[in-house]
């Protein structure tokens, strides 16, 4: 017995169909919030023709310390770059578990709320991404002046774009 609700087919005419771009970068924007870091929370979704195949956001491995709750005044220690010592970004984290589960993320598209940093974008690069959309820029984030994660994925290849749509059911973001 099905609980769903059927609509008459005229009463869609009011509702609007968000975009994929839109409801996946909503998505980013909501998985940000999961962030044990105290310095910026970032979200990720990797999909594959429409269909979502992994998420993730940064944070420290799972098992370790959670920044906010260990030193929630300072974070966790820096490197020598002044860097998060624990933290896993979250592309990292959205392509580890992908690959931890078998997905194949070859010619997928990636959201994330920041743009991804030189790091990163290697990874992205190796693992056969084929496009990234992403909501702010790293390099204005970091204070540079070029976002060299993304300048090195246009260089080999990948697509990248900076989301522009509307975020309507998103209320707030670090």
């Amino acid at each position: 017995m099905c609980a769903c609700i059927a609509l008459p087919v005229n009463s869609l005419d009011y509702m609007v169909r968000p975009e994929y771009d839109d409801i996946f970068m909503e998505l980013a924007v909501n998985l940000a919030k999961r962030s044990h870091c105290v310095k910026r929370h970032v979200g990720a979704v990797l999909t594959k023709d429409t269909r979502i195949i992994s998420i993730g956001y940064n944070g420290p491995p799972a098992g370790t310390h959670n920044c906010d709750e260990e030193w929630p005044e300072t974070g966790c220690s820096r490197d020598r770059k002044g860097s998060c010592s624990l933290a896993i970004h979250a592309e990292q984290n959205a392509i580890i578990y992908a690959v931890k589960n078998s997905a194949n993320v070859e010619g997928s598209t990636l959201y994330v709320t920041l743009s991804p940093c030189l790091a990163c974008a290697r990874i992205i690069y190796s693992m056969g991404i084929k496009k990234v959309i992403y909501l702010k820029s790293y390099a204005l984030y970091k204070g540079i002046a070029v976002d060299e994660g993304l300048a090195f994925l246009e260089e080999f290849g990948v697509e990248t774009e900076q989301y522009t749509g509307d975020l309507k059911n998103v209320t707030h973001m670090n």
